[in-house]
């Protein structure tokens, strides 16, 4: 069994998927990052920056103690290593697979996190951080586009931890205004993932959903939910725990 701390966000989802893949019996407990739920330090406990998602083996292979991984990249390869699935074990292929997934959450993620940090939460008036982080990821995904077109699933011929970790944040982009039209072979990539049972268990699930805020266009945040989300209280929490 997994206890997995979740909150409805792409990083969040792309682990939900992964769980579903490989069939581990998971605990979905969910965290409203609005209200500040992250930020208790009972949760620093488990991860010490404070983000969602993280997970908790309380059975990992070999037994002992459970195991604590947090940030996203990292548990999908956990996850893949423990299910011995959707993680070539050696040569090119685990090279690709890794490579991929290390642009997905050093490049492709930030970038996107960026972009709809200013066209849906940031104050009026952050033209030059709008225009920035927009390019930058029709840049990412361009180059994403360019590989679709000659590779089936992101790595190569076959589905991977890599192209888990992309999908989720390219169904989020649609509330960006950014849709699939222009990228032809990532609206192929995209459809074919979608029609994975695992995905469709993922996507079906009432406590994986996302709750309007996480997905509407434009978000005005109360006073306690931006200092939960980027001020003070943010910042706080990292120094008490």
């Amino acid at each position: 069994m997994i206890d997995l701390h979740y909150s409805a966000t792409p990083n969040g989802q792309k682990v939900a998927i992964m769980l579903e893949e490989i069939g581990e019996p998971y605990r979905v407990i969910p965290y409203d990052i609005f209200n500040g739920d992250q930020l208790a330090s009972s949760f620093g406990r488990i991860n010490p920056n404070h983000k969602l998602p993280a997970i908790v083996d309380l059975a990992p292979a070999g037994g002992g103690d459970p195991v604590t991984v947090f940030e996203s990249g990292a548990i999908l390869q956990y996850l893949a290593e423990k299910g011995g699935r959707f993680l070539p074990a050696s040569g090119a292929a685990r090279a690709a697979t890794l490579s991929w997934l290390t642009w997905q959450v050093a490049g492709l993620g930030p970038m996107g996190g960026q972009a709809s940090h200013f066209l849906r939460y940031a104050p009026a008036g952050q033209d030059y951080a709008v225009e920035r982080y927009t390019k930058e990821l029709k840049r990412l995904l361009t180059v994403l586009e360019k590989r679709l077109d000659k590779s089936a699933y992101v790595a190569g011929d076959e589905y991977s931890i890599a192209d888990m970790a992309i999908w989720p944040g390219r169904a989020s982009a649609f509330v960006m205004g950014m849709g699939l039209d222009e990228w032809p072979a990532m609206h192929r990539w995209f459809e074919r993932i979608r029609e994975r049972p695992a995905v469709a268990r993922a996507i079906a699930r009432e406590d994986l959903k996302a709750p309007e805020k996480y997905i509407g266009r434009h978000q005005t945040l109360d006073e306690k939910e931006w200092s939960n989300m980027f001020g003070a209280a943010n910042h706080a929490a990292v120094k008490g725990d």
